[in-house]
């Protein structure tokens, strides 16, 4: 009896450091992102950081404070957000693994849910309360999933930054690969509707894609000490670049007028459009990430056995 009682005080007091370890996370992660709503929705010229009554060109993109596109561009802070604390919290695990090897980085889901309740308290606060016009409550609650969302994604890989460091930043290359070859679908819409000039572009990025493609399949049949991401694991690492990284460097470096803006969610989501075109979008992906999988393991297999040392 003796033995069980302190097996299981040695557990609660393992479980009690995890919590702690993500806290050191948690903690100037809420103070970051709540410091980022506040400066995007009272200090910022809501004309500016949404863009209302932009023209953008056609009768039926609704800029107004909440027309669909700019309610679209309110949810998609979420992601620009998510997209700085993937990159801050993935240098910090990458650094820190780096300098302490026996570092492990917080569990994604204790550091998720201690981000997650003060921002569910916070971020409507902020967005239902401050500047002009203040957000209902059904806005709200869509910045706010949006939000939770984006920082699921952002945290899932902290652990393979810390532990595996050329896993992980092959996988956020592949996540650029597929990133590429997806916008081939606009290529192929600016193709079809003879916009060939605007469909270069897309092209040229797809062709990159597959080209990085190849790099890493040929990477990971040379290196056997490198793992071959599992199928779900490269979708992840191709949603945590499109629906994160790519916003944020879209907010950061590619949208300027009179200051830099939030992009619309159409640019990423065609669930804005179409659900079953969403849905076939990710199917096609998910499809995709298979395929690059099976190869990789084929390739692999293909050269033989480790040679004995």
């Amino acid at each position: 009896m003796n033995a069980l009682r302190m097996k299981a005080g040695l557990v609660q007091r393992a479980d009690a450091r995890a919590w702690w370890h993500a806290a050191l996370f948690a903690v100037p992660a809420v103070a970051f992102l709540l410091a980022l709503y506040y400066h995007w929705f009272a200090v910022r010229d809501r004309h500016l950081i949404f863009l209302y009554f932009h023209d953008m060109g056609a009768e039926r993109f609704d800029t107004t404070p909440f027309g669909w596109v700019t309610v679209g561009r309110y949810w998609m802070t979420g992601f620009v957000a998510g997209g700085a604390v993937m990159v801050l919290y993935g240098t910090a695990n990458l650094i820190a693994g780096r300098v302490r090897k026996s570092y492990h980085a917080p569990e994604w889901w204790r550091l998720w849910l201690l981000c997650a309740i003060p921002l569910v308290i916070g971020v409507p606060a902020i967005v239902m309360t401050v500047n002009d016009p203040v957000l209902p409550l059904r806005n709200a609650a869509q910045v706010t999933v949006a939000l939770l969302i984006a920082l699921a994604l952002a945290v899932w890989f902290g652990e393979l930054a810390a532990r595996q460091p050329s896993t992980y930043l092959l996988l956020l290359v592949d996540g650029v690969a597929l990133t590429g070859l997806y916008f081939v679908t606009s290529g192929i819409d600016d193709l079809l509707e003879g916009r060939t000039g605007r469909a270069a572009p897309y092209l040229i990025v797809a062709l990159f894609g597959l080209v990085l493609l190849a790099i890493g399949s040929a990477i990971t049949s040379w290196r056997r000490q490198l793992r071959i991401p599992s199928t779900s694991v490269l979708f992840m690492g191709y949603a945590s670049v499109q629906y994160l990284l790519v916003p944020l460097i879209h907010h950061l470096f590619f949208s300027y007028d009179e200051g830099t803006y939030i992009p619309s969610a159409d640019n990423y989501f065609i669930f804005v459009h179409s659900v079953p075109g969403q849905l076939l979008m990710w199917g096609i992906m998910l499809a995709l990430a298979l395929g690059v999988t099976r190869l990789r393991v084929w390739l692999r297999k293909l050269r033989g056995p480790e040679p004995a040392a």
